[in-house]
């Protein structure tokens, strides 16, 4: 019975995982079709970290989730590069960034972002992470508020319990879904930027034990005093009550916010129709709710 379920976790795991290349991630082709400006690596102690920069303006630095990368953000990026300085980033052991001897953890990824800003000599920048990398953009505000001007969480919970438990169960099952996610688009996309193609168990074990551990910042995300935008699909991963009680904790849903836009509180909620984890990124109302956010200027309600 328990061998049952376990491997139902992995298939479902690895369909999941399937599904969010195939909607999530164009394909390469027309990934590498979108040439940055300028491209390299921040060496930040023993982390050589990828980053990309596109677009020109004010800076946005985008965040993927968990066996990710750049790529990920391919159906947005050109848009969002229009009109600001998109900084992307492959975080450590993902992408074209090589893993380290050092544990998967929120707080040592924030301080890589923190880092990487330091190197291109960029003091403040506004932050959009998804999933993983919205756990990532949480900690960056709590460990180096003075580097954040506003924040983008997508598709990411402030606590471990704010995830659907099938979801808890697949990310404890990642590394027994090593070798069955071979044959999926996903690990294609990674032996084709990773510089260690065979660290791909490796990854797949250190998310493992990664996402499995409990964290709870309610006390944390409460104190950040930057405008925060959380976005999430109504059938995404996170469940929009736990939305909801996500943005109680940065000050909204407490009262109406008046005829003149008075009570409307800084940070915001958007909760967009039809969107799942696997598909949200490819939202065609995700772009203008960002930008929307983005631009709006210090103290204006609406």
């Amino acid at each position: 019975m328990k061998k049952d379920l376990r491997n139902n976790l992995l298939y479902t795991f690895c369909k999941l995982v399937t599904i969010t290349c195939i909607l999530g991630i164009v394909t390469i082709g027309d990934c590498l079709a979108q040439t940055p400006l300028k491209k390299g690596y921040a060496t930040l102690k023993e982390l050589r970290l990828y980053y990309e920069i596109h677009g020109q303006g004010k800076p946005l630095v985008l965040i993927h989730g968990g066996l990710g990368c750049i790529e990920l953000f391919d159906p947005i990026l050109k848009n969002l590069a229009a009109t600001r300085q998109v900084i992307a980033v492959d975080l450590q052991a993902h992408g074209r960034t090589a893993d380290i001897n050092r544990p998967l953890s929120y707080e040592a990824m924030a301080d890589d972002i923190a880092g990487l800003l330091e190197y291109l000599h960029i003091s403040t920048a506004d932050l959009m992470g998804f999933s993983l990398g919205g756990g990532v953009v949480q900690q960056v505000a709590i460990r180096h508020p003075q580097m954040v001007i506003k924040l983008v969480v997508l598709s990411a919970p402030y606590k471990h319990a704010g995830w659907y438990p099938e979801i808890q169960q697949g990310q404890a099952q990642m590394a027994q879904a090593a070798e069955a996610l071979k044959s999926t688009p996903l690990y294609g996309l990674y032996t084709s930027l990773a510089p260690r193609k065979e660290d791909w168990p490796v990854l797949c074990t250190k998310l493992a034990d990664f996402l499995k551990k409990d964290y709870d910042w309610s006390k944390e995300v409460a104190a950040i005093r930057k405008p925060v935008l959380l976005i999430a699909g109504d059938a995404d991963a996170v469940p929009p009550s736990h939305l909801t009680e996500f943005f109680g904790l940065l000050g909204g849903g407490k009262k109406d916010g008046g005829w003149d836009g008075a009570g409307v509180p800084v940070s915001s909620l958007a909760i967009l129709p039809r969107a799942t984890h696997y598909n949200v990124i490819s939202s065609a109302t995700l772009v203008p709710v960002v930008t929307a956010f983005l631009d709006k200027q210090a103290g204006q309600r609406r």
